[in-house]
Parts: C-alpha cells; sequence; structure tokens
C-alpha cells in the first residue's frame, strides 16, 4: 500500500487526505442524522396528547426537557400559543428552516469531495505523463524502464481519485436522501402539530 501512494507522487497526499475527510463526514452524519435525534416518536405522541387535553404548559415543559430538532420546532410554535396563529406558523416555519439547515450542514462537502478527487487523478495523470516524455526526449523509447515511473504515477493516482470518487458520490446521495425524508417528516409532524393548536384555539374561543 505504501509502495503504490509512493509511485503515485504527490498527489495521492490530498486524494488520500480527502478520503479521510469524507469518512469523517459521513460518519460524523450518520451519527447526527438518527431518528431518534431528530423525531422520537414518543415524543411527539407525548406533545399531542397534552394538545389535546388542553395542557399547553405542560408541553411547553415537555419540549424544554427534549433535545431533539422536531421538540425545537414545536417549542418555537407553542410559546407563540397566545399571539395568534399566523404567528405560531411563522415561528414553526422560521425554527424548521434552522432545523433543516442544521441536517444538511456538512452535506455539500461530500459532494465536493466526489467532484475533486476525479480531478486531483487527472491532475496525477498529467504530471505521470509529463514525466514519461521527459524520459523519452532525454533517453529515447529504447530502454522501457525510465519510463515506467510516469506511467505508474499516471494510473496510480487516476485509480485513486476514482476510488474516493465513486464512494463517496454514493455517500453523499444517502446522506442527503436521509436528510430530505427527515426534513419532509418534521414537516408533516409541524403541519399536525399546527391543525391540533388551531382545533385547541378554536374551542377555547367556544368556551
Amino acid at each position: 500500500m505504501i509502495d503504490l501512494i509512493v509511485k503515485g507522487g504527490i498527489f495521492m497526499y490530498p486524494i488520500i487526505f480527502c478520503s479521510i475527510v469524507a469518512l469523517a463526514v459521513f460518519l460524523e452524519r450518520l451519527w447526527v442524522l438518527r431518528r431518534k435525534n431528530i423525531i422520537p416518536e414518543d415524543f411527539i405522541r407525548k406533545v399531542e396528547d397534552l394538545i389535546k387535553k388542553q395542557k399547553l404548559s405542560e408541553a411547553v415543559f415537555l419540549c424544554q426537557s427534549d433535545m431533539s430538532s422536531i421538540a425545537k420546532i414545536f417549542l418555537a410554535g407553542l410559546r407563540n400559543t397566545g399571539k395568534g396563529m399566523w404567528l405560531v406558523k411563522e415561528a414553526i416555519e422560521e425554527r424548521g428552516s434552522r432545523e433543516a439547515t442544521v441536517l444538511e450542514k456538512n452535506v455539500g462537502i461530500l459532494n465536493t469531495i466526489a467532484n475533486l478527487t476525479p480531478l486531483l487523478g487527472l491532475l496525477g495523470t498529467v504530471s505521470g505523463m509529463i514525466k514519461t516524455f521527459n524520459a523519452i526526449s532525454v533517453q529515447g523509447i529504447g530502454n522501457p524502464a525510465p519510463l515506467a515511473g510516469g506511467i505508474a504515477e499516471a494510473l496510480i493516482t487516476t485509480a485513486a481519485g476514482l476510488c474516493v470518487a465513486i464512494p463517496t458520490l454514493v455517500c453523499y446521495r444517502f446522506i442527503k436522501d436521509k436528510a430530505a425524508s427527515l426534513i419532509f417528516e418534521m414537516e408533516e409532524n409541524s403541519i399536525r402539530l399546527v391543525e391540533l393548536m388551531e382545533k385547541f384555539s378554536e374551542s377555547k374561543r367556544i368556551m
């Protein structure tokens, strides 16, 4: 392995660095995008039950004690209950937009690496071919030994760039789709919360 890195030349090092960064980002996003951190079902059920029972203060306390993304969105809406439903909806939308940004954080790095590493591999290929042609111009084509180093560098860096880019692109699509799915579910739960709160405010007016 070390021999391949050495033969691949200087451009192998940024490719290896990119692979380490991609792996770190992928694992970090997997950890952050765990469902129980974003949309814990038990929590949602408890909040909805409290709202149905018109226990808004207890629902607020429950949201304050939970660190999930949906809890922060619910809390933003519940704190504006007495100010009108349009403010409730606005607060939920604003907080939801912030939480969506948090979920998509660093995902773009994977896309950048997926696009960058093939270019680094191509740059290594060009560097290797330049060395090969320099060797030909100095020693001719009769002795193939001096050409081997440049050709090896060209092929190794190309292969290394693709080997990093392909799995990184797959990881990017996986994380991107996972974040989008969670954001969609947060929106659905937020809409349901608003509907329940509208029913609560209507029942209070009737009483």
